[in-house]
């Protein structure tokens, strides 16, 4: 070093004091403290750090002392870990801003870190492209012609950006609820009467449905569907990532019969040979079950849903792992119990291990139907086992998931705060 005086260096990390000579700062594994042995100024050295005390030869970093410490536990034994009850990100940036990388991590550590950024990535940055309000203000000249462009995608994609993407939002839940309400009217036996008609008399009736009110209400809906949609596909930036996202994989679900029951209706006419028309077209109307799931966009209890069976499918697997193991298992038992052994008394509904499948799954799930149930003593054991197994591997995973729901909940809530935030202002406005 040549700069400051003594044999011995302090280095004070937000509060807490470290001893090193001069010579062991030449070669220190942090970046950031090893360039202080090439300071030849006062004014280089609080270029490396924050404060600077000549009388005592102590050098201030205003930075996290928990995390440096961790740190420091890597300096000396080569492993480095995440500081219990410590954000990964804000870990992160301190190891940073020390000089080290995510690749100096422990491998249990680097997995946290990579899923906690593509989470942030995926649901915070693709929000803020320009990087919140800094990033508006070092928007070129040449970006403000597709200002409107960004306020219509956010009135469009965020319910509570702004008073027009609430009224927006309002008028598609309507729309939703009527076309719900008249889905479920059409399975009453008053409107299905027309159902009970000749091939010929039913495709005259198709195609004659969409003058009636409930297929004009339909065709109504379909046309803001529809509309939405497509102005939503134009203002987007990504026209690829808008068709693999879910929900307009959804949307696209919900539409599609619709006009595809019409052409089939167009095509097919009265012509008898076609029977199975009738079949597909009901099938087609009853996907519009799918509108329901659009309230996604608007509610943020069902986003978080999605959110959190998203990031916990490794639990969600483990679970349907251990419950496949079981079914397995006891399947086997119980057909061998009550069927496969010559006792004097067969059960016929454990004829197969197929058969047992499902009534081992409707145990363990403690929902019981009762339409099987062993009758033998040795299968009623099993049963109580296979009961008492189905709520212990069921309450196994739960935890994680529940944690991570609650984390997705609080994301969400504070987008829609941020967001909020922005509506309150264009009322003052």
């Amino acid at each position: 070093m040549n700069f400051g005086r003594g044999p011995s260096v302090v280095l004070n990390v937000g509060g807490t004091r470290y001893s090193f000579s001069r010579e062991v700062l030449k070669d220190f594994p942090l970046r950031r403290v090893s360039r202080l042995h090439g300071c030849l100024s006062e004014q280089d050295v609080l270029e490396v750090c924050d404060d600077y005390d000549r009388e005592r030869n102590e050098y201030f970093f205003d930075r996290h002392s928990e995390a440096f410490g961790f740190i420091m536990l890597y300096v000396r034994h080569g492993h480095l870990r995440f500081v219990p009850h410590m954000c990964e990100l804000s870990f992160y940036n301190e190891m940073i801003y020390w000089g080290l990388e995510g690749s100096h991590l422990d491998y249990c550590c680097q997995r946290r870190l990579d899923d906690r950024m593509s989470e942030t990535c995926t649901y915070y940055a693709a929000e803020e492209p320009n990087g919140g309000p800094e990033g508006k203000s070092r928007r070129p000249p040449a970006a403000e012609g597709g200002k409107w462009l960004e306020r219509m995608r956010r009135t469009f994609e965020e319910p509570t950006s702004s008073v027009a993407a609430q009224v927006l939002a309002t008028v598609s839940i309507l729309f939703v609820i009527v076309s719900m309400v008249v889905l479920c009217a059409s399975t009453l036996p008053e409107w299905r009467a027309p159902e009970n008609r000749s091939m010929e008399e039913q495709s005259r009736y198709t195609a004659e449905s969409v003058r009636e009110p409930s297929g004009i209400i339909e065709a109504i809906c379909i046309g803001w569907f529809t509309a939405e949609c497509i102005v939503r596909f134009i203002v987007s930036k990504n026209k690829c990532e808008f068709v693999r996202r879910p929900l307009n994989i959804i949307d696209l679900l919900a539409i599609t019969p619709y006009y595809i029951s019409v052409l089939m209706t167009v095509f097919t006419g009265e012509n008898s040979q076609l029977q199975r028309a009738g079949v597909t077209l009901r099938v087609l109307r009853m996907m519009r079950i799918f509108w329901v799931i659009k309230l996604a966009r608007h509610f943020i209890g069902l986003q978080t849903l999605g959110l959190t069976l998203k990031r916990c499918y490794r639990e969600m697997v483990m679970l349907l792992v251990f419950i496949c193991v079981a079914m397995a298992i006891f399947s086997a038992l119980s057909q061998l119990l009550e069927n496969g052994l010559d006792l004097g008394t067969k059960n016929k509904d454990y004829a197969s291990i197929p058969a047992a499948c499902w009534w081992v799954i409707i145990s363990m799930t403690t929902v019981g139907y009762g339409d099987m149930c062993p009758i033998t003593v040795p299968g009623r054991i099993l049963g109580g086992i296979c009961v008492v197994s189905g709520i212990v591997l069921l309450a196994l995973p739960i935890t994680f998931i529940y944690h991570s729901f609650v984390q997705c909940y609080h994301e969400l809530k504070f987008r829609s705060a941020r967001y909020s935030r922005s509506l309150s202002a264009e009322f003052l406005n």
